[in-house]
């Protein structure tokens, strides 16, 4: 079988293109080419030429201070059907939960062993946290990624178990064992706790969005300061915007 990567550089233009994308990150309004190669391991020559490629097509755009992604990947990614529809649907219930109680409020799908974050609602009072629209996180350490990962399909949670539990903070929980007594638990209550798992200082509390399957299509939660937030208050809060957000999509698996 012909590889698709070589010294880790993808072989494929399809490869390199997004290559260079994903080389993009949040705090970049604009970027060089030479950092684009170095980022992802690409030739410069191949950098430049891709990148005016993309610059055609409106995917990224060239200015005088460098590249910058473009419109026209903005307007393909509204095309993402799940995300829109499913923030459409959630988004009462979420807006709810920010006034209720002030604190952060996320909204976040599964992809691969992550998740991603398709709504968030700033807290007035939490601290800065990672999280951001369209951003990624593991989903082993993270509230909404556990609360997903319990009602994932078999498949999405071996490939968490074979990627490895990786300590992130002294609090993750890396014990195979106590993994998977956790997610049986979110099982059975419909809740998952994080506690400075991902983020030193920042707990939450959240519940999973369960489709007719039986697999959760989305969680959604509520985060704040680790020394503040009550979680075990907040539970049945979340719990009822998950069930809300359920029956808004149309879907009767909800369990609890």
């Amino acid at each position: 079988m012909r590889s698709i990567q070589r010294d880790g550089v993808p072989e494929s233009v399809v490869g390199r293109v997004f290559s260079l994308l994903s080389a993009f990150r949040p705090e970049d309004r604009t970027i060089s080419i030479s950092e684009l190669a170095r980022r992802t391991g690409i030739s410069k020559p191949t950098a430049h030429r891709l990148v005016h490629q993309m610059a055609e097509w409106n995917v990224v755009e060239v200015t005088a201070d460098g590249v910058r992604v473009g419109m026209g990947l903005f307007e393909l990614g509204l095309l993402a059907s799940r995300p829109v529809d499913l923030r459409a649907a959630a988004s009462p219930f979420l807006a709810d939960l920010y006034e209720a109680t002030g604190e952060t409020v996320h909204l976040a799908v599964a992809e691969g062993t992550d998740v991603v974050y398709v709504q968030k609602l700033e807290g007035r009072h939490g601290p800065p946290t990672a999280s951001r629209v369209g951003g990624r996180m593991p989903a082993y350490c993270t509230g909404v990624g556990k609360a997903l990962l319990a009602h994932a399909p078999p498949d999405r949670l071996a490939a968490v178990l074979e990627q490895g539990l990786h300590r992130r903070t002294p609090r993750t929980v890396v014990a195979r064992g106590l993994f998977e007594r956790e997610l049986t638990r979110i099982r059975e209550t419909g809740v998952a706790v994080e506690h400075e798992e991902s983020s030193t200082g920042i707990s939450c509390v959240a519940s999973p969005v369960i489709g007719d399957n039986g697999e959760a299509v989305a969680a959604v939660s509520i985060t704040g300061r680790a020394n503040r937030i009550d979680t075990s208050r907040l539970a049945p809060a979340v719990r009822t915007a998950a069930l809300g957000i359920s029956r808004s999509l149309g879907t009767t698996g909800a369990r609890r």
